[in-house]
């Protein structure tokens, strides 16, 4: 079997993952869950790719929290 299979990560891009939180949550609870500005302070799916790109650690936490939402379905 294989592994991209099971990897709810795989073929999407950050611009999916973003917007489907967006969608789910909302800015200001995915704020709750992902503390970063670009969620709290005048959010935008581009200005939140923009940061997300250059930052690994908050892009790390945006994922897992997609990942959770994903297998939570």
């Amino acid at each position: 079997m294989d592994q991209s299979e099971h990897d709810p990560l795989h073929g999407k891009t950050l611009e999916h993952v973003v917007t489907t939180l967006v969608e789910h949550y909302g800015w200001e609870e995915l704020a709750g869950y992902v503390t970063i500005r670009c969620f709290t302070h005048d959010p935008s799916i581009k200005s939140s790719l923009v940061f997300l790109r250059k930052t690994p650690w908050a892009r790390a936490k945006v994922e897992q929290l997609y990942v959770r939402l994903s297998r939570a379905k």
